[in-house]
């Protein structure tokens, strides 16, 4: 019994030192009249970024150091995974004026 009792106190010890890993986070932009809103978002790696366009032309969320290039359909979405940490500037390559900005944590 007393051996019990030492098991299942190591493993309760063990269990309270675990912390659960964050659940990745979906962020929105939304395009319309030509513009990403919000024009600035924050995401941590392993979160999803979803454009939805609700233009009647489609756009691109394009990064100026080419890490991404995101095809976005008139009315409809398009998504990244993010995979690494750093700020990001974007811009619609069909619509230079289009810009935004993503820092990754």
């Amino acid at each position: 019994m007393l051996r019990q009792l030492a098991t299942l106190a190591s493993a309760l010890v063990v269990s309270a030192g675990f912390v659960a890993p964050a659940e990745a986070a979906v962020i929105e932009v939304t395009i319309t009249k030509m513009v990403f809103g919000p024009i600035e978002i924050s995401a941590q790696v392993g979160d999803t970024i979803e454009w939805i366009n609700t233009d009647f032309v489609a756009h691109t969320a394009t990064a100026r150091d080419k890490s991404f290039d995101v095809l976005i359909p008139a009315h409809g979405k398009g998504s990244l995974v993010v995979k690494a940490a750093g700020a990001f500037e974007y811009f619609c390559r069909f619509h230079p004026m289009m810009k935004g900005r993503i820092q990754i944590n």
